[in-house]
């Protein structure tokens, strides 16, 4: 908490900065390739009256080998304490947005996704066998308002809620209950069962050949999912540096740093010495990842205001909670179109 508001005291000192510059009352332009942050942010731009924007994104992420805090672990380490160890976890998600604003101070957002998620096991017997998942997620609304634009400047907050429509009920079988499907462990689970808030609070800054942001986001998930749990809070704060290499083109780089809070309460279905992805003191823990990424503008045209991004992003330090799999690369790429 401490780390939240000390944050949260930096950027409201960039808004009163922005607010006391007096060299220029330009507003803050979405109109360039950097007008949009790295692909991988969300809520990070605003639009004018009447404007609507349509989005998709796909996001890949790749997990492997074990981590035990800070530590490298090996599946051995695992297997001591657990019957079955996860060796590999791909994720694939699909997500489609909109966004509308109906005045040039409030935007409000959609956002619909689909995940399909693949884990490779290992057992203590030395045995190797795959399950899978996949399906529509939890729905997210927000609505997002700017309190000042000014000086090339911009800071805008936005609240939300996340509606549980993910399922959080996924089966599949496993050699030990074949021919029979059994509820799959925690991070194979589709949504999280909880209507949770999502809060932000976003700056943008730009001259004519540069731009940089930070936001500061969490969510804060409230009560029990129908499973008797649920997920832990997350917080980030994320920050970036854009250059302008043309009217069309823009070079991203970007920080973040996560802290992601252990599950609270147990589903009754799963047996936590079986394996560490059912055991809730193996989740959560903290992140500092790194991106690069770039950004392509149509100006003008019959594709006036289309946009896409790519960004490759990995893990720079992580230290988690019991013993988990190892974050690795993620690649998501995406498109927008406003008009």
């Amino acid at each position: 908490m401490k780390h939240i508001l000390t944050a949260i005291v930096m950027m409201a000192t960039l808004a009163l900065y922005a607010q006391e510059t007096t060299d220029s009352i330009q507003k803050w332009s979405a109109g360039r390739p950097d007008g949009h942050a790295p692909i991988s942010v969300m809520g990070d731009h605003m639009h004018g009256k009447g404007e609507w924007m349509l989005s998709y994104r796909y996001m890949y992420m790749n997990m492997g080998d074990l981590k035990q805090g800070s530590d490298a672990a090996s599946f051995a380490d695992a297997l001591e304490d657990y019957m079955v160890t996860p060796t590999e976890m791909p994720m694939n998600m699909h997500m489609v947005g909109a966004m509308y604003a109906p005045s040039d101070k409030i935007t409000i957002m959609a956002m619909f996704n689909y995940l399909s998620m693949e884990m490779d096991h290992l057992t203590r017997m030395g045995g190797t066998f795959s399950t899978e998942s996949n399906g529509f997620g939890d729905i997210q609304l927000s609505g997002i308002y700017r309190f000042f634009n000014r000086n090339r400047q911009s800071v805008h907050a936005q609240v939300g809620v996340s509606i549980p429509t993910g399922s959080i009920t996924e089966s599949d079988v496993i050699p030990a209950s074949a021919p029979n499907e059994v509820e799959l462990p925690y991070p194979m689970q589709i949504g999280s069962g909880t209507f949770d808030t999502n809060l932000a609070l976003t700056y943008l800054g730009q001259t004519d050949q540069i731009s940089w942001g930070g936001q500061l986001r969490a969510i804060l998930r409230f009560g029990e999912n129908d499973r008797d749990f649920r997920y832990g809070n997350r917080q980030n704060l994320t920050g970036w540096f854009a250059v302008k290499a043309a009217d069309w083109l823009s070079f991203s780089t970007r920080l973040e740093a996560l802290v992601v809070g252990e599950i609270d309460g147990a589903d009754p279905n799963l047996n936590p010495m079986m394996v560490i992805t059912a055991d809730t003191a193996n989740s959560g823990g903290n992140f500092l990842n790194g991106g690069l990424g770039f950004n392509v503008y149509i100006p003008k045209g019959a594709l006036k205001n289309l946009r896409f991004g790519f960004e490759f992003a990995t893990p720079l330090y992580q230290d988690v909670n019991g013993i988990q799999l190892k974050q690795k690369e993620t690649l998501t790429f995406g498109t927008q179109y406003a008009f």
